[in-house]
């Protein structure tokens, strides 16, 4: 069954900090969800001395990060993906993040940035955000963005990146080797922009990280929530699968499991010039950002294990999420994390440049855009075939056949009536079989499979997607 369309909208509504709204204490049932998980933990001391050990391995490795910012997030050239070097290799499982150079040419992806322009001049109805000066547009049907999602490079960097998840069991029914597409907005962010602000946050739900009807039926963070953060594996696949970000129907939930969050450059872009930063604290962030709710200060120096404990009554908060937004992040609310510091911003980035970051990874934008050329992407996520998934796409063909926005994404009429948008014969034109494939117009290759459990989820995509 699909789900219930989306109120019409757009990006503000994924948002506390974008919207304008004000905090709301969550409800009391949030208490017993921490007092359950304290319960199941290893005991009060023994959490207490993970948050010490926490505090101490996040104190020496942000000053690491603040005397590296320039070459702490690792590069790859696209022609060089079949063979990564060692450090590479390091960098990347340690950080969470990548840029891989040129998967699109550089001509190539600065004409998908002239043609969407023309499309959104020829559909002045199209909805964006800030409404009076558009950086984010409700677009998700263009011409360039099939084309740049199906573009067979596109598809192998993906495919790249997903190789470097595993899974404790080797019979998880996923597979990262035939990408399915996930569509989703763009971004024309002009010099001067400021509305588009968005502090640091992870997407993928928020209140759902501690819920066990969200990731605790995988038990995705348990060993954090347990006390023994330096045993969680943020690469570890089948945990995810049976996770749910999504409990409450928010405008900004994704049905889809993203390994990776990324987007192609469609312009030149240097830092401060309105692009990403993002949080090469990763795995230590994520530890942070999952046990702070359970300690409160106690006076004393504020960012010493000395100045924290377990809080004696417990609260219902978790410091920057609510029910159906993002998990949003703040120097007020995650001290240690020293986000003034540790946010890095991306390096220079050209068109037809990848950019791909964890999906646990913190990440923003900048507040200002200080260039003088528009910071222009699409946003492209890599995604794996799993079960839940290939149902999403099931969704997604029949809304791309409408022309309304993708299930996950604010409804409404989208762009049913945009002059120049592709159908489905258009979309064969520029699509290969990898493309038509992750769009769920082409049959997944079963003979690939190199487990049981991939020969398995391929063949439920084929009999759900035929």
């Amino acid at each position: 069954m699909g789900q219930a369309a989306r109120k019409e909208g757009d990006i503000s509504a994924v948002f506390r900090s974008l919207s304008g709204g004000e905090d709301v204490p969550l409800p009391p049932r949030f208490a017993d969800v921490k007092r359950s998980l304290l319960e199941r933990s290893a005991g009060r001391d023994a959490l207490q001395e993970s948050w010490n050990r926490l505090l101490e391995r996040l104190s020496h490795e942000t000053e690491h990060i603040k005397a590296n910012r320039a070459t702490i997030i690792p590069e790859i050239n696209f022609a060089d993906i079949g063979a990564p070097s060692e450090a590479f290799n390091e960098a990347f499982r340690k950080r969470g993040v990548a840029v891989v150079r040129q998967v699109v040419p550089e001509k190539e992806a600065r004409d998908y940035k002239t043609e969407l322009e023309e499309y959104i001049a020829a559909n002045p109805s199209t909805k964006s955000f800030p409404a009076d000066k558009p950086a984010v547009f409700e677009l998700y049907w263009s011409r360039p963005q099939l084309a740049g999602r199906t573009h067979p490079n596109m598809l192998k960097a993906q495919a790249f990146l997903m190789s470097y998840y595993h899974s404790k069991d080797p019979n998880a029914e996923v597979s990262t080797t035939q990408p399915l597409i996930y569509a989703d907005r763009l971004r024309i962010r002009q010099p001067g922009d400021a509305g588009f602000a968005l502090g640091p946050h992870v997407d993928g739900g928020s209140v759902e990280r501690w819920e066990d009807e969200g990731y605790g039926r995988g038990g995705v963070y348990d060993e954090v929530l347990r006390g023994r953060w330096e045993s969680f594996d943020p690469w570890e696949t089948s945990a995810r699968l049976d996770a749910v970000s999504d409990l409450y129907h928010g405008a900004g939930s994704c049905s889809m499991f993203r390994m990776f969050q990324g987007w192609l450059g469609l312009s030149h872009t240097a830092p401060g010039e309105g692009t990403l930063l993002v949080n090469p604290l990763f795995n230590l962030a994520t530890a942070y950002y999952l046990l702070r709710p359970f300690f409160a200060p106690r006076g004393g120096d504020p960012l010493s294990p000395s100045g924290w404990k377990l809080e004696e009554a417990t609260s219902t908060a978790l410091q920057g999420a609510e029910p159906g937004l993002c998990q949003e992040l703040s120097e007020a609310w995650h001290p240690h994390l020293d986000l003034a510091n540790t946010m890095v911003h991306v390096p220079q980035i050209a068109p037809g440049d990848y950019v791909a970051w964890h999906c646990d990874t913190i990440h923003s934008v900048d507040r200002v855009h200080a260039g003088k050329g528009d910071s222009s992407v699409m946003y492209i996520p890599s995604c794996p075939v799993t079960k839940a998934s290939v149902d999403y796409v099931r969704q997604q063909r029949a809304h791309f056949e409408q022309g309304i926005p993708p299930v996950d994404f604010p409804g409404g009429v989208g762009e049913s009536a945009h002059v120049g948008r592709p159908g489905v014969e258009e979309l064969k034109a520029v699509a290969g079989v990898e493309g038509l494939r992750g769009l769920g117009y082409a049959p997944f290759d079963v003979s690939a499979a190199k487990s049981e459990g991939e020969r398995a989820v391929l063949e439920y995509g084929n009999s759900v997607l035929r």
